[in-house]
């Protein structure tokens, strides 16, 4: 179980995309039509073999703006993890109590979005991929279409690490994720954490006054100095390891 793509949700979709690209050097790879039918457009940017995604609502009533107007503008919005089968944690999960909204079943390609109410504020995704024959396993993300490697870039940022969860009870969210993804949680100076392939998921309290959701992402850099030098001109530098993006704060790990 890894964590392979964060979504932000913003208002602006051009205006954040070049504020991603330009800040963590990455390119646009996608644009998927197909989320038109949630009312939304996209953008998907790879960053090393992972990906960061921003959707932005284009009409009025959807789950997206409600979320925006929720936690008072930009910010995270969606957690996907990559399991090796999508079934059998879609089985579980839902047998928990757990509503599915969403969920595909492709031989390449299976997921299941749940409830964010469900999941302490969060909208989460679990994911399978099966490449065909012939396709190099680590980089076939159909959510990324095809064509995704020529925008592939490791220079300045080289992929994710992990995502921090704020919640007025972060115990009690904690919990509830280590019920849905069957990791335990441990703790690491009063912080719970929840150990995933490669990276963590952590559990914080309510700092910003915007309510429960994804508060961070955790970003690996290549060029440290780059990023930070980037977020300082556009006024989203943070401290030293840390820039805002769409709303978020983004560690540099």
């Amino acid at each position: 179980m890894r964590f392979r793509q964060g979504v932000f949700v913003a208002r602006d979709l051009e205006k954040s995309t070049a504020e991603l690209c330009d800040i963590l050097g990455i390119d646009v790879a996608y644009r998927d039509p197909g989320v038109g039918k949630w009312g939304l457009a996209n953008v998907v940017c790879p960053t090393g073999i992972d990906f960061l995604e921003i959707v932005a609502p284009t009409r009025d009533g959807t789950s997206a703006g409600r979320y925006l107007d929720r936690r008072n503008g930009d910010g995270g919005y969606m957690v996907i993890l990559q399991v090796p089968d999508a079934i059998p944690h879609r089985e579980r999960v839902t047998a928990l109590g757990v509503r599915a909204v969403e969920q595909k079943n492709l031989p390449e390609y299976r997921y299941t979005h749940f409830h964010p109410s469900d999941t302490s504020g969060v909208l989460l995704s679990i994911d399978s991929v099966h490449a065909p024959d012939g396709a190099d396993t680590a980089r076939f993300w159909p959510p990324a279409s095809g064509g995704w490697t020529k925008h592939e870039r490791g220079d300045v940022t080289k992929g994710l690490a992990g995502v921090e969860i704020q919640h007025v009870d972060p115990a009690g969210a904690a919990a509830t994720w280590s019920r849905i993804l069957d990791r335990p949680v441990t703790k690491r100076g009063g912080t719970s954490v929840i150990a995933i392939d490669g990276g963590e998921i952590r559990f914080v309290a309510v700092g910003d006054g915007r309510g429960p959701g994804v508060s961070a992402y955790d970003v690996k850099v290549a060029d440290k100095a780059r990023v930070l030098a980037a977020a300082e001109k556009r006024g989203k530098r943070r401290g030293d390891s840390q820039v805002e993006v769409c709303g978020c704060r983004i560690n540099l790990v």
